[in-house]
């Protein structure tokens, strides 16, 4: 898209997508106007308002950079040079991812701008730089492996320059320099960034340090979800309640990281403990018990150290 926000400056309102917990993304259309307010996760689409939905006010405003944006820059900043843009817009039709990187290998594209999609696994013996915009986004989403995932990304990222016989060059934007995943990234560290993250991991008993089951709790009536969270959390106290409190920990029941897509409304528990043989146990004690509870209206996952 062109910008990830469009907020009003007076209210404060960001305009979101009825059927998921996510605001909605600006896209430009044909002819360079941004025209159509896109939703990423469910597919809904509207037009752009000139006015608030909340105040009424004319003081709408795009925030947050998206591709588009940066192709739009770069236009400006280097006129001669053939741009190529890869993500969600650019690839719907079948072989569109292929045929932009073909474009791209055969040296036929100066400048390729993508999202996460262009780091991975991709040889261009050609590009001897790489610069990452934002790096420090994927630090903030609620996970616990926030820090693993950004030193990951870098590095493959950093990865795609220099893969010839010339030297490549990577620039990172970032407004946490001093992060340790940011610094052992672009030193292309791995021994350093497995210390920091296990001492942070050890910490807050996370995987690998502690075992964990993240369960998921689906449902299009927010109610029903709410009231098998609520079973679920007295289920699991019942069942762990002679265990002492130092071997395990529970967070939850509360909205997920997005808390509805596509009008279903979700929900999580996270159960953390020290012996893995008790987390088996407790999942099957649970499995039983949702069985014997049988609500058709609401669907329940496990997820055994989430990755």
């Amino acid at each position: 898209g062109y910008a990830g926000i469009v907020s009003c400056r007076n209210c404060g309102n960001v305009i979101q997508c009825p059927h998921c917990s996510v605001s909605l993304k600006a896209h430009r259309n044909l002819w360079g106007k941004v025209s159509r307010l896109k939703c990423h996760y469910c597919g809904y689409e509207e037009n752009v308002s000139r006015t608030c939905p909340s105040c009424g006010s004319d003081y709408i405003g795009l925030f947050g950079l998206g591709t588009q944006k940066v192709e739009e820059e770069l236009s400006k900043m280097f006129p001669e040079a053939r741009i190529l843009r890869m993500d969600a817009d650019t690839t719907k039709g079948k072989g569109g991812h292929e045929r932009i990187l073909s474009v791209f290998r055969k040296g036929e594209g100066d400048i390729l701008i993508g999202t996460q999609m262009i780091v991975k696994g991709h040889d261009f013996p050609g590009v001897t730089l790489v610069g990452i915009l934002a790096a420090d986004l994927s630090l903030h989403v609620p996970d616990y492996r926030a820090s693993e995932r950004t030193f990951q990304l870098l590095t493959q990222a950093a990865g795609r320059a220099g893969r010839g016989d010339v030297c490549g060059e990577v620039i990172i934007q970032t407004y946490q320099p001093e992060h340790y995943s940011i610094l052992t990234a672009a030193d292309q560290d791995y021994i350093s960034f497995y210390q920091q993250e296990m001492i942070y991991r050890r910490l807050l008993h996370y995987p690998p340090a502690w075992e964990m089951i993240l369960i998921h709790i689906d449902s299009e009536n927010e109610a029903a979800a709410d009231r098998m969270a609520a079973f679920l959390e007295r289920q699991i106290k019942a069942y762990l309640k002679e265990e002492s409190p130092r071997c395990w920990q529970m967070i939850g029941p509360s909205n997920a990281g997005i808390a509805k897509i596509e009008d279903i409304y979700r929900k999580v528990i996270y159960v953390k403990h020290n012996d893995a043989d008790t987390l088996t146990g407790l999942k099957s004690f649970l499995e039983q018990n949702i069985d014997e509870r049988n609500d058709p209206l609401v669907s329940i996952q496990f997820d055994r150290n989430p990755m």
